[in-house]
């Protein structure tokens, strides 16, 4: 009986000490929102490991979460990281990645995420987004992000704009997923009209059946739509 006795107050005291000093048992990483995984579990396990080593099996007190949250929002890929310890000493990241809405292809390449920064392009996703040619300058990239902006609120533009062309005199054209006419946007300007104009244009070209017997559809004129045929 004393030896049991002597047996369970040891073990009580090594489990009270193990409390008291929270180890680390346990490393869990993850994403939230977006699936397209544009930063891995893995890049982040190897970015922690590279700042400070094995983080299992470290007592608690010695890790400052803020600190960890700070090194794994300076990846260029993600937007926000909360990072904490569960009560069973798992050590506990979730990440918000940053999104892409548009692709520059040029002599530099990049994303641009959805509060209008630059953002690189990824070794472990390709976004499918609307690709962007052109020179791109700080106005021509405030007034894309601009248009993207609104292409993305609406459905019939989402799915059918796959790509926007900056001209030289900050106007932009659009190229469209199933036809082979481009759409002269012009400047910025009148966003709303000219984009509901066109709605109109398209469904009533769709209903005729004629949308295939033009090129250039032009938005640039004041509440019109100008059409080139082939």
């Amino acid at each position: 009986m004393i030896a049991l006795l002597l047996l369970v107050t040891g073990l009580y005291a090594f489990s009270n000490r193990r409390s008291e000093r929270k180890i680390v048992e346990g490393l869990n990483i993850e994403f939230i929102g977006d699936h397209n995984l544009y930063i891995t579990q893995g890049m982040v396990n190897k970015l922690l490991i590279q700042n400070y080593g094995q983080l299992t099996n470290v007592p608690k007190e010695k890790l400052v979460l803020n600190t960890i949250e700070k090194v794994i929002e300076a990846n260029e890929m993600v937007k926000s990281a909360q990072v904490y310890l569960t009560v069973n000493g798992e050590l506990t990241s979730k990440i918000v990645q940053r999104r892409p809405i548009g692709r520059f292809e040029g002599n530099s390449k990049f994303y641009l995420d959805d509060e209008g920064k630059r953002m690189p392009l990824s070794l472990s996703h390709s976004a499918r987004v609307p690709i962007i040619t052109g020179k791109v300058t700080g106005k021509g990239l405030e007034d894309v992000y601009k248009i993207l902006k609104y292409i993305n609120q609406d459905d019939f533009l989402r799915k059918n704009v796959i790509g926007i062309h900056i001209e030289d005199d900050e106007k932009y054209q659009l190229k469209f997923r199933m036809e082979q006419f481009v759409v002269n946007l012009g400047g910025i300007d009148n966003l709303e009209e000219k984009f509901n104009n066109f709605k109109a244009f398209y469904t009533k070209a769709n209903s005729d059946e004629t949308l295939e017997e033009f090129n250039v559809v032009s938005l640039e004129f004041n509440n019109q739509v100008v059409c080139t045929k082939i």
